[in-house]
């Protein structure tokens, strides 16, 4: 085992598999919470290759319909190639019907893309948004293409560091701005205590008036860096 395996086995970043040298690693973390009308989804923007930092500001928050966001976890190449995919599809089929896509319409194509390329792809992806139809609703893609409508959904390697949080603090019927709260403080806990997730939090509410962007630098983070001991 090289040195590199060693230390994305360690990191929790190889997502099971073993690295090649010069294989390009993983890590993140992403989430979506519903409010009261719609939903608020959330990332970092850390993309680190090996071990270092390729990107500190990328944006994983995809627009793939007029309310409708793709969160991007896993292979960045791999995720954005599908992200424009869904994309285009979707335009389609909104020239042909006159409508816009549902959430549940857009989570099902990508399920269905990374499913039949899943021994090629490696995309974790949550699909969140509003239609008329649904209101606000979350779906998770995992990295083998099953597909989970969830009350909220998380991702990434930083993830496993605040399913604990979210359990504790998330409740139906938030405010936008109370989700908002909860999505950043969440998001900069997983970014102190996971090294492949850092950089600034990017959010994005979404509901039946449009979606409005928020950009976090990571020096006003509501949660600083992980303590150090002696």
């Amino acid at each position: 085992m090289t040195d590199l395996q060693i230390i994305n086995e360690q990191n929790g970043t190889s997502y099971g598999r073993h690295l090649k040298p010069g294989e390009v690693s993983t890590g993140t973390t992403i989430l979506a919470l519903p409010y009261d009308g719609g939903i608020v989804v959330c990332a970092d923007s850390r993309t680190s290759t090996g071990t270092y930092v390729a990107n500190r500001v990328s944006d994983k928050l995809v627009q793939i319909s007029e309310q409708i966001y793709v969160c991007r976890s896993g292979s960045a190449a791999d995720t954005q190639t599908l992200t424009d995919y869904v994309h285009y599809y979707l335009n389609q089929w909104s020239l042909d019907t006159g409508r816009q896509p549902t959430v549940k319409t857009a989570a099902h194509l990508m399920r269905r893309l990374i499913y039949n390329n899943k021994d090629r792809l490696m995309a974790g992806v949550i699909v969140a948004g509003w239609d008329p139809v649904d209101g606000g609703s979350v779906y998770t893609i995992t990295l083998g293409g099953s597909c989970l409508k969830l009350p909220f959904a998380t991702g990434g390697s930083g993830s496993v560091f605040i399913a604990g949080l979210l359990d504790a603090e998330y409740r139906t019927g938030m405010t936008r701005d109370e989700a908002r709260a909860l999505a950043k403080k969440a998001c900069s806990h997983a970014m102190a205590r996971d090294g492949s997730s850092g950089g600034v939090v990017r959010t994005v509410a979404i509901d039946a008036s449009g979606v409005d962007r928020d950009y976090t630098p990571g020096n006003s983070l509501p949660f600083g860096p992980a303590p150090t001991w002696n």
